[in-house]
């Protein structure tokens, strides 16, 4: 058990959070929410001993075992991929070390004798004669090929190094578990195995994630960040959302009242308080006025960026014929001899290698050229194209956001193009922010302002949820899923994929594609 009493952070004057009292339990996946800048990934930090809080104080049940999900991939690098994983439960591996040393030793003594005698034991009990085939089960869970074990991390890529890291957090059976982004570079089966794994976990987990279906999937409570202070919900994360926003729906028609109240009130102080008969009672009714504020019900610091993507211009039959294309790069056949066509209707999520979906889409967006084949666009297609690297379209920095947006709106007036802005949560002085300063999640919201005034008839966008919240990521899904024209994407977002795809193309390792038409869950064999 992991208990926060009076749990406070500040940054000078700013407050992240305070008065924060939680016990977090044995048995239960709490998923830590909030909205970008709430202090997610600090909380779990001060839980973790990491950082101090500037108030009270966290308390861990004697004797257990807390275990973090490292954020550096480069920590171990010269360490073998095995022993990184059995490093996640530091006793046992001194234990292990120890032993060796001990083993080693060329004048052996009795009283070595006895501690490698009560090192056994203590071994023994740990489990650690399975720990080697613990570590290469959580890692074959997680997609790591067996000849990679003996491999040292550096000879690893980067997605196989955050496996890796996971497994460490995951090893031994931790008492407590801090998972940040846990999902993050994960493919479809290992996230799975991931969801799987924690649904059957019998201790204490904590857990940040963008991705909601994952989040639905392993969490028993949801502990949010919000108006300073962190409230547990019981319940998964659809059931915290839908439960919210009626909750949101109800203040507002609280706030409604009384905001109508303290009119109805005021005016009557107006008219009344000079009149002699009337006078106590316009001041009783003051003394109610003073009383009334809107704290208590005042709504969410949620922010929901306004997202619909309206076509100018109403797409004919033809779409897009694909013919026969072909790309290597670098040796690697990313695809060979694929066709396909695209009809208004199809909202296609692309499944696979990321480079070849960035690289197919790429052609498709006219930006690379195939080796071969054909690419024909109907002549009524307007499209749009979203790259998962957006880099080069905020690397001057000169332009502000208004000026920067201005060049894609056909309405040039600035008070158009900062209420657009303001919608898509860039009010006041944050819209003459200059690009060259953007966040990651800043520039994905910049993009889709851009393609929702160019206003096409078909979105190419790979990866729209990379960097996002989960308040920008739902707004971002809803808005394609009322989109009634032809889309083609990428994501990694379970939620997303499942509700946006009526069709999945899934190119192989070997160039070729599946191409049927079916939901997400269908095609995984989930329904």
């Amino acid at each position: 058990m992991i208990i926060c009493q009076n749990v406070g952070l500040r940054y000078g004057a700013r407050k992240l959070f305070e008065d924060v009292d939680i016990k977090f339990t044995p048995g239960n996946c709490y998923g830590l929410i909030g909205a970008n800048g709430a202090g997610k990934s600090t909380f779990l930090k001060i839980l973790a001993g990491e950082i101090p809080s500037s108030t009270g104080n966290v308390f861990i049940t004697p004797g257990q075992r807390l275990s973090v999900l490292k954020q550096d991939h480069f920590l171990f690098d010269d360490i073998e991929v095995l022993k990184v994983v059995i490093m996640g439960n530091k006793k046992l591996l001194e234990i292990m070390e120890e032993k060796d040393a001990l083993y080693a030793k060329e004048d052996f003594s009795d009283d070595d004798g006895l501690r490698a005698a009560d090192l056994e034991a203590t071994f023994s009990e740990m489990n650690g004669w399975e720990a080697e085939s613990e570590a290469a089960t959580l890692l074959s869970g997680l997609g790591i090929k067996e000849e990679l074990l003996s491999r040292q991390m550096n000879e690893l890529n980067g997605g196989d190094k955050v496996k890796v890291l996971l497994a460490q957090a995951l090893f031994g059976k931790p008492d407590i578990l801090l998972l940040d982004e846990p999902t993050n570079h994960l493919d479809i089966k290992a996230i799975h195995w991931l969801e799987n794994f924690l649904a059957d976990f019998q201790n204490t987990v904590i857990v940040v994630s963008h991705d909601r279906h994952f989040l639905n999937k392993v969490c028993t409570h949801m502990a949010d960040i919000d108006f300073g202070k962190i409230q547990v919900f019981s319940g998964n994360y659809d059931f915290w959302y839908q439960s919210s926003q009626l909750a949101m729906t109800l203040k507002s028609n609280q706030n409604k009242k009384t905001e109508e109240k303290m009119k109805e009130l005021k005016d009557f102080i107006a008219r009344f308080s000079a009149n002699a008969s009337k006078s106590k009672q316009a001041t009783s009714r003051q003394k109610t006025l003073d009383k009334i504020t809107l704290e208590d019900i005042k709504p969410s610091t949620r922010k929901y960026p306004f997202i619909i993507f309206k076509p100018k211009k109403e797409i004919g039959k033809d779409v897009l014929n694909v013919e026969k294309l072909s790309k290597t790069i670098d040796g690697k056949v990313l695809f060979k001899n694929i066709s396909f066509q695209v009809r208004k209707s199809d909202k296609i999520v692309l499944l696979g290698d990321d480079l070849a979906k960035g690289v197919l889409m790429d052609i498709l967006a006219g930006v690379t050229k195939p080796d071969s084949g054909a690419v024909n666009w109907g002549v009524t297609a307007q499209r749009s194209y979203f790259p998962s690297d957006n880099s080069q379209f905020f690397v001057e920095g000169k332009y502000n956001l208004v000026d920067w947006l201005r060049d894609f709106s056909e309405d040039k007036d600035e008070s158009f193009v900062r209420g657009f802005l303001g919608r898509m949560l860039f009010s006041g002085e944050e819209a003459l922010k200059k690009t060259n300063v953007l966040s990651g999640g800043e520039k994905v919201r910049m993009m889709l302002s851009k393609m929702m005034l160019e206003a096409p008839n078909v979105l190419i966008m790979d990866g729209p949820t990379n960097h996002l919240d989960l308040e920008s990521i739902t707004s971002v899904n809803e808005g394609l899923k009322k989109y009634d024209s032809a889309l083609i994407f990428s994501c990694h977002d379970h939620e997303f994929v499942q509700t946006v795809a009526n069709r999945i193309i899934d190119i192989q390792p070997n160039g070729t594609i599946i191409d049927e038409e079916k939901t997400f869950d269908e095609y995984l064999g989930l329904n």
